[in-house]
């Protein structure tokens, strides 16, 4: 990573970057099961390039911190940023290794299923994080997801100083839990149904709370966060802020492509907080730039700006 200036962005994003192609498919395929697809598209994406791309679109001022591969992927990814906004110049190249890839397929409902190839981000260190530790602790809002390695998450939270929000996104294998004293330094965490049945200490397909009320047991089991917000797709979030847990409904959208819609919600809301938006207000703006989101194909290029959320209120389109 090369030294800069000290950057003071209202958000900060230590997370992965990943050149995504997509491939459009009928119905996702089983295992063993040959299928063809639709024609094949490339985006940039990653789960920390994505929240970075929709806080910045949502009116902050935002950092990323990375690592890329010096190929045409790595050289994708930074103009993506660029282009948004985002200042990029904590994105560090791996010289050993590629850019990460994900392979996504979309099916006709919008749904998907996604491999990813970490490549430079798995080289993301505790090291490298901690060289950014000013820029971090400057920041009114830090946020992390899981497609850097824990301990790098850890030094992101250690070195923060305003709020931090964790997407436990991929959730952590069975018996890995998050370690606690990372858990109990997170202000807000945002899973989506199957993680948080992770974190709760719950396992397989038959965990998974299909029901709000299930939601709400799940949520009892988790300890550490002062908040937590649970994504539930099409069927909104729930809200769980100390005793009170509030069930969010999601505006009715035609979906065409999800993937990214998480991350869509995370960078929106953590964009929303860090410019002094109340949690009402945040989440209202969230939920609704991450049902616009699912209206367009790709993950970052489907991230809305604030006027084009601004807009849907006003036309009462969502």
């Amino acid at each position: 990573m090369e030294d800069v200036d000290l950057i003071q962005s209202s958000v900060v994003v230590v997370g992965s970057l990943n050149v995504d192609t997509v491939i459009p498919v009928r119905a996702i395929p089983m295992p063993g099961q040959t299928v063809m697809g639709g024609k094949l598209q490339t985006f940039p994406g990653g789960k920390g390039l994505n929240q970075a791309i929709a806080a910045a679109r949502a009116g902050a001022d935002v950092s990323m911190i990375g690592l890329v591969g010096d190929d045409d992927g790595g050289r994708l990814l930074r103009r993506s940023l660029a282009n948004a906004g985002v200042d990029h110049s904590l994105v560090g190249t791996a010289p050993n290794d590629a850019s990460g890839r994900a392979f996504i397929t979309v099916d006709g409902q919008g749904e998907n299923a996604i491999v990813v190839s970490p490549g430079a981000n798995g080289a993301v260190t505790p090291e490298l994080v901690t060289q950014a530790a000013d820029v971090i602790a400057g920041a009114k809002v830090v946020l992390v997801q899981l497609e850097v390695s824990m301990e790098a998450v850890a030094a992101a939270v250690d070195a923060a100083t305003g709020a931090v929000i964790l997407n436990p996104a991929p959730a952590p294998p069975a018996g890995k839990p998050l370690p606690h004293d990372v858990l109990s330094r997170i202000d807000i965490l945002i899973p989506n149904r199957s993680e948080l049945a992770t974190i709760a200490g719950a396992f397989g397909p038959a965990s998974v709370p299909t029901s709000v009320a299930e939601v709400k047991t799940l949520i009892d089991r988790v300890e550490g966060p002062s908040r937590i917000i649970v994504t539930l797709g099409s069927d909104g979030v729930v809200v769980s802020d100390g005793d009170k847990v509030d069930h969010v409904p999601a505006p009715k959208v035609h979906a065409i492509d999800t993937t990214g819609a998480g991350d869509c919600f995370c960078g929106s809301l953590a964009g929303r907080l860090a410019q002094n938006d109340s949690t009402y207000d945040a989440l209202r703006y969230a939920i609704t730039a991450s049902a616009l989101s699912v209206t367009k194909s790709g993950a970052s290029d489907s991230m809305p700006t604030a006027q084009q959320v601004a807009d849907a209120w006003s036309r009462r389109h969502i």
